[in-house]
């Protein structure tokens, strides 16, 4: 398994190697650069007879993550820019998405930054970016990796790095996504809650509740429902804003410890974010998804994909469906007590997904480390 997967997840081949075939994708101007064929050196060894690989031990292994939507924050990429071909990873995305994203992360403002149209490719990028650094600094990472798992956008960043699909491609589906997302997101004011509840908390209840409060003010068809599930007893819920104010002022009756609003434009991974699955369905269609080379974990259903096929279609279903993170936590780490755990590596910004294993499985959190992207390990060059 090591040579084959080192083929795809390795250092990135910047389009020398070659394209992994041809496909019917269009949009993306000419010269958007290809990742998906990594690791040039071990093509041959490859296809060379060989022994049979050992079975690696758990702790051998390793698992990587990739954060979504509001990790971002001004500055991120800075500790990236001396490994080498990050900065030429930024000047393809500059290609594909019409503007100078490293410049936009590097200095902000943090208000525009913060749009979803531009975090979800800015966050994108640079997990993927990490990885260079990674790949840089421990080799051995990118060799025994066995499965990934990427938070809602992030999901887009694992499938690249398994070679399901290639950079460009990846990349303008996020663009498609993010600006799809946005435009719904000012058609209807909403957004999301993060709740911390007790295991007395009724969320589905809460939920009902706020959507008939709703209903008094004159809102038909009222949305709030559980959008992220997080860690036990730590949910996400999206909807119309007003659902989420009535949450708020009333989160002592549903037993919540703490609720604050996220950063963000709307009310994500809910059916009022319809308006966005036709535009990214059809981006989808015209690239040749692949079968991942490691095992990637789907947010709708927190199990790893069988089938291309299924890439394609539960990618759009996710922007109207909770992501479903803590079972794929307990989907990735499940084993029997005493067993070892794989070593997990954060590969993007924030340390958010740390945070989140640690509530779902603190002996797999012991084995966590996070790839800083904000600054260098020594002195970077310099934009």
């Amino acid at each position: 398994m090591s040579v084959r997967v080192a083929r795809a997840l390795g250092a990135w081949g910047w389009g020398a190697g070659g394209s992994r075939g041809a496909s019917n994708f269009r949009p993306p101007p000419p010269g958007a650069v290809d990742v998906a064929e990594l690791l040039r050196d071990a093509t041959t060894a490859d296809e060379e007879p060989r022994e049979p690989a050992a079975r690696r031990l758990p702790g051998q292994c390793s698992v990587l993550l990739f954060p979504g939507q509001g990790s971002q924050v001004v500055g991120m990429g800075r500790g990236l820019l001396r490994y080498p071909r990050v900065r030429e990873l930024y000047a393809a995305a500059r290609r594909v998405l019409g503007y100078d994203l490293l410049e936009l992360s590097l200095r902000g403002p943090q208000e525009a930054l913060d749009r979803t149209a531009h975090c979800q490719p800015a966050v994108f990028v640079a997990s993927l970016a990490a990885v260079e650094k990674l790949q840089h600094l421990q080799p051995a990472v990118i060799e025994s990796c066995v499965a990934a798992a990427g938070f809602s956008v992030g999901e887009f960043a694992a499938l690249v790095f398994a070679g399901a699909m290639e950079f460009s491609e990846g990349l303008y589906a996020v663009k498609v996504r993010a600006e799809a997302m946005q435009e719904a997101s000012e058609a209807v004011p909403s957004g999301m809650l993060s709740v911390l509840g007790r295991p007395q908390t009724k969320f589905t209840f809460a939920c009902l509740e706020a959507r008939e409060h709703c209903k008094t003010l004159g809102i038909e068809d009222p949305v709030c429902e559980v959008a992220n599930y997080l860690f036990p007893d730590c949910r996400v819920i999206s909807g119309h804003l007003e659902a989420l104010q009535f949450l708020q002022k009333n989160s002592s009756k549903y037993h919540f410890r703490r609720t604050k609003m996220l950063p963000v434009s709307g009310a994500f991974h809910t059916r009022l974010m319809e308006p966005a699955v036709e535009p990214l369905a059809q981006v989808l269609k015209a690239i040749d998804v692949k079968m991942p080379l490691v095992s990637v974990h789907a947010n709708v259903s927190g199990s790893r994909y069988m089938h291309p096929k299924h890439i394609q279609q539960l990618l759009v279903k996710q922007v109207v469906s909770p992501v479903k993170w803590e079972q794929t936590m307990h989907a990735l780490y499940e084993r029997k007590k005493g067993s070892d755990f794989p070593r997990t590596f954060e590969v993007g910004p924030g340390k958010q997904l740390g945070a989140i294993l640690r509530s779902c499985n603190l002996q797999a959190w012991k084995s966590y480390s996070h790839v800083e992207v904000l600054e260098a390990d020594e002195a970077a060059d310099e934009d």
